[in-house]
């Protein structure tokens, strides 16, 4: 794949972005037939993209792009079949069970061993099948069968960090909870992505310990990729595939990816770096200080990487696929998942975000935290993905960096626009200017500029493979994206662009700028903000459930790549969002420093401890068409704050039976799903009188409002034993809020607490749009924030 494609596809990404081909319908029935075996021949083209992106760079019908073929229908599509927990302890046993379901349709065990894809035994129980819609339909009604879903395609989504996080970056200064677990040593972290690049130094294993005893995983042997490619840092990497390639009209071969746990595009080795990436010194990069070092969140950490998205068509992954992965990192024993994966944004359905969720929760229940996006659908509202309340779910901010570029005109004014752009300078140039981005030709041999037209322009390398010396992008500042290398993308405001077009049209000349290189501003000059493609709250699937949950850097990070011929270079900063993998690395620190703590824990650790400033003081603000101060819709709790999350003080906890009580309320599982998914441990749904609002997670949010409502909350005391806290309200604006009681006291007997916070409509006395406040516990020396979020909702059904 040529290199400049790889980095622009890779500047688009922010997590994967599901696209939906619809429910399977079952409203025509092919002739019946056993399925024929998947090939395994050549490339296929599939569904483009659909995902919600603030500019559209190179969607669509823009010139230089052929138009997006037809879908691909197969014969014999996948179904996926979801029974609930295991019932066996042997999987072979589990696996011979799914085999007799489907012997129950198919006929015979030679036609249910050819239909199978996957066999999910290790974490839950279900399978992956190729079926007519017909045999699909009639094991739908199956007694076995909790739920069914087609086979989904997902596309790919996507060092200062720790500096900014008020982290330090070499092991001489490392201090509070990075020294204390020994930066990680001890856990395993899985990444769920597009594979590894194991060359990479960031995969150093240079003075670790031996592998962790609880490891059950392996590093497979395939394409360009042998056992002897891992080592003590990089411990596990396996890939998966039959889902996607049955799927497809033709399969993925060697000739456009390698059919193994090597990444192809880049994607993964950025994420797993990110999370877990070995101390790098004296990385030299243009814009770094001198004798910089680079590393990831848990410098020590292991990494085990299950390749489940693969570099065709713009980057493909499928359902089947990445649940397979889950099954087997809960298999192995990982401590920790990450996982850039989601579906689109979608209204309330019976199976909510099934694709992630259903995997998602069992990795929970055992007590593996799973932490993913929340989506690049920002700036727009209920945009967030990944809602359900076990995921730990991630917005992205910048850091306190910026890249301003020089452009001067030949009047000698000089303005600053921002890129990544670290190529020579590019002397006075003839600028080009034009409303219409369809002739993009005009541009060869000289500097384009283009204002956004209904989110439209043309992707830097079309613009370059017309010719241009570079491209200046009028528009609200966005996330950077990468160009190809020694490409200069310049993106201003449309107050600065104006300057420039002033002078295009007032010169008798040819107008001509000079571009110089980019250079780098960090500090507290550089204000933070929450990244514009971020995808904001409130839930569309359960609004009373706050989403996303924590905040963290997450745009333009220097991470590693792949080098190439055309590109040499061994990093590169990331216009993707890593902020996913930065906190799963501090979930892993957090989940070495308290072994105990459940998923539910440290997410409250990481969201009551949050700040809503950035690290100088500055409040965060939210970018957009219009920037504005950041709200628990942009950020959740705030920015991730990781030793106060080392000493919350008290934590808002839960377990399983909290999740069944949102799937019996939200989506609304029956008693016989409750059973199954959770082993017979819990066989029915709460009784009816259990109100979504009373689930225990970090947050407050009220959306139907009228007069007032009382919620209850608990607290697990995990600081000092004998310790009072006294309740401090912020209410939303115009809201009144009162707390009972106001004062909690722990001791030796009592380590939880419950309250109830009543929240009353106040001065309002119409339907309003949601108002924010908060409410904090505190005992002098913590202080347990979490926010509220209040809507009032006088008439049903009518919205501003």
């Amino acid at each position: 794949m040529d290199c400049s494609i790889r980095l622009c596809f890779v500047a688009i990404a922010f997590g994967f972005v599901l696209i939906i081909n619809g429910e399977p319908s079952f409203s025509t029935t092919p002739e019946e037939a056993n399925p024929p075996q998947t090939p395994i021949v050549a490339d296929s083209p599939a569904e483009p993209p659909s995902g919600d992106f603030e500019i559209d760079m190179g969607q669509g019908d823009i010139p230089g792009n052929p138009p997006a073929p037809p879908p691909f229908v197969p014969e014999f599509p996948v179904y996926i079949f979801y029974l609930g927990e295991r019932k066996q302890d042997d999987p072979k046993l589990v696996t011979q069970s799914h085999l007799e379901i489907l012997k129950s349709v198919l006929g015979s065990e030679e036609a249910a061993n050819k239909s199978m894809i996957y066999s999910y035994h290790h974490g839950f129980s279900g399978f992956a099948a190729k079926l007519t819609p017909a045999d699909a339909k009639k094991l739908k009604n199956h007694p076995e069968v909790i739920i069914l879903i087609e086979n989904r395609k997902l596309v790919m989504q996507t060092t200062r960090t720790w500096d900014y996080l008020g982290l330090f970056s070499t092991p001489a200064s490392s201090k509070g909870l990075l020294n204390e677990t020994d930066m990680g040593s001890g856990a395993i972290i899985g990444v769920i992505d597009s594979g590894i690049w194991s060359e990479s130094a960031v995969y150093s294993d240079n003075g670790y310990e031996p592998i962790p005893k609880q490891w059950k995983g392996e590093c497979v042997s395939a394409d360009q990729f042998s056992p002897s490619d891992c080592n003590k840092k990089l411990i596990g990497a396996k890939y998966f595939m039959d889902g996607l390639n049955a799927d497809l009209k033709t399969s993925i071969n060697s000739s456009v990816e390698h059919l193994s746990p090597r990444d192809h595009n880049g994607h993964g080795t950025q994420v797993s770096s990110t999370v877990a990436g070995s101390l790098v010194s004296n990385v030299t990069f243009p814009g770094l200080p001198y004798g910089s070092t680079m590393r990831g969140g848990a410098p020590k950490a292991r990494i085990a990487m299950y390749k489940a998205c693969w570099d065709v068509e713009g980057g493909l992954c499928s359902v089947a696929d990445v649940w397979k992965a889950f099954d087997e990192a809960i298999h192995d024993g990982v401590d920790v998942l990450s996982i850039s994966i989601g579906g689109a944004t979608k209204i309330k359905s019976l199976d909510i975000e099934i694709d992630i969720a259903i995997p998602a929760l069992h990795a929970v229940n055992r007590g593996i935290p799973v932490v993913s996006p929340a989506g690049n659908g920002g700036p727009r509202s209920s945009s967030v993905i990944n809602v359900s309340p076990w995921i730990l779910t991630v917005a992205a901010t910048t850091l306190d960096r910026s890249f301003p570029t020089l452009v001067t005109l030949e009047n000698n004014k000089t303005l600053r626009g921002e890129s990544m752009y670290t190529g020579p300078e590019i002397g006075f140039t003839e600028l080009m200017f034009s409303w219409d981005h369809e002739d993009i030709t005009m541009a060869k041999g000289k500097v384009a500029m283009y204002f956004e037209i209904d989110g439209t322009v043309p992707m830097p390398d079309i613009v370059q493979e017309n010719g241009a010396i570079g491209v200046i992008y009028v528009r609200n500042m966005n996330d950077l994206l990468d160009c190809p290398v020694n490409f200069p993308c310049i993106y201003m405001d449309t107050d600065t662009a104006s300057d420039i077009y002033f002078y295009m049209e007032t010169t008798t000349s040819t107008p001509k700028i000079k571009i110089s290189p980019s250079k780098m501003v960090t500090g507290e000059r550089v204000a933070s903000r929450v990244g514009v493609t971020s995808a904001r709250g409130p839930s569309s699937i359960s609004p009373a459930i706050l989403k996303p949950d924590i905040a963290a850097p997450g745009v333009s990070l220097l991470t590693p790549r792949i080098p190439s011929d055309e590109d040499t270079r061994e990093f590169a900063y990331s216009g993707t969002s890593m902020a996913t993998p930065v906190i799963a690395g501090i979930v892993a620190l957090l989940k070495m420093k308290h072994p105990t703590w459940s998923p539910a824990a440290i997410k409250s650790a990481l969201a009551t401890t949050a700040t809503r400033t950035d690290p100088h003081g500055e409040p965060l603000t939210a970018g957009g068409s219009a920037r504005k101060l950041a709200t628990a819709f942009d950020y959740g709790g705030g920015l991730v704050n990781m030793e106060k999350a080392t000493d919350p003080g008290l934590v808002y906890d839960m377990d399983i039976n909290g999740y069944v009580q949102y799937l019996c309320s939200e989506a609304l599982y029956t008693d016989k799903r409750v059973s199954a998914l959770t082993g017979n441990v819990i066989k029915k749904c709460p009784s009816s009188s259990s109100s979504i609002l009373d689930l225990n997670v970090p947050s407050i949010t009220i959306p139907n409002l009228k007069g007032n409502v009382t919620v209850r909350r608990t607290v697990t005391n995990v600081g000092n034993v004998d310790s009072v806290y006294k309740a401090v309200v912020e209410a939303p604006l115009g809201f009144d809020v009162k707390v009972s009681p106001e004062k909690l006291v722990f001791n030796n007997g009592t380590n939880k607490a419950e309250f109830t916070v009543s929240v009353y409509s106040g001065t309002h006395k119409v339907n309003t749009d949601f108002f924010f406040g908060s409410l904090t516990w505190s005992d002098g020396v913590h202080n347990v924030t979490i926010p509220i979020a209040a809507r009032t909702r006088f008439i049903d059904n009518f919205f501003l």
